[in-house]
């Protein structure tokens, strides 16, 4: 019982049903997998509820639609520049994926899946390798002057190349570290919080107002945290096709 109301217990993985091992691993079904269905469901039905009418005059549905295209559109094009069309529907899926995640985990008694780092780091790692394979695709070998900025005077080369690269190889890291660490922290502060108020009873009130606060910080955190991955994703894009 005491393992329940621990900040941490609403972070565990366990298994639904279990599956038989697939070469070695355990390739369970468990309740991280189960949201990660139901994040992709809710960006379904959402799309085709919006999109089922199609109204020159657009309803409820299908403004926050177009509006949540718009969005990633215009960032996107805003910060990649040109040459970026191609890769519109990846960024629309990365960014309401990690939204969506991000907001399911808000539901009492679920799981937020963009809380463990082996989530994110997935995702900054599909980033990552998609964004060099764009560059060495586009500019082949010449990619690697990425590591060495124009104007660098020569005494500094040896100590400049060394950084940018240690610089580009951190960037799955610092997006996956931020994402998990931003959820974790919130849902931990919520968790306690919510103790508080239970232990308190009655005596809790001005406990439960910041609870709503924490709640509604929750959500713009949610949002902020989902753009933010996609406007890095996008820079690196940025870098990967116009070199610099």
């Amino acid at each position: 019982m005491a393992e329940a109301h621990s900040p941490m217990h609403q972070f565990e993985v366990h298994p639904l049903f279990e599956l038989p091992k697939l070469g070695g691993y355990d390739i369970h079904f468990t309740n991280s997998s189960l949201f990660m269905v139901a994040s992709v469901a809710v960006i379904y039905l959402f799309l085709t509820l919006g999109m089922r009418q199609r109204s020159l005059v657009p309803g409820h549905w299908q403004s926050m639609v177009e509006m949540g295209y718009d969005f990633v559109h215009n960032t996107l094009r805003d910060t990649a520049g040109e040459g970026y069309k191609p890769f519109l529907p990846f960024m629309f899926t990365l960014f309401f994926f990690i939204l969506t995640a991000n907001l399911l985990g808000l539901v009492p008694y679920s799981f937020t899946v963009t809380s463990h780092i082996i989530v994110t780091f997935a995702l900054a790692a599909l980033v990552f390798l998609g964004v060099t394979a764009v560059g060495f695709y586009k500019h082949g070998l010449h990619y690697f002057h990425m590591f060495l900025p124009s104007g660098v005077p020569w005494p500094l080369v040896p100590i400049m190349i060394p950084i940018e690269v240690i610089s580009y190889l951190a960037r799955p890291i610092t997006l996956s570290i931020r994402l998990a660490a931003n959820m974790t922290a919130g849902h931990l502060l919520l968790k306690v919080v919510a103790g508080f108020v239970v232990s308190l009873g009655l005596m809790g009130a001005p406990l439960i107002l910041a609870l709503v606060g924490l709640i509604g910080f929750e959500v713009f955190v949610a949002f902020l945290q989902a753009y933010i991955f996609t406007i890095l994703t996008c820079v690196y894009l940025h870098d990967a096709l116009h070199m610099h």
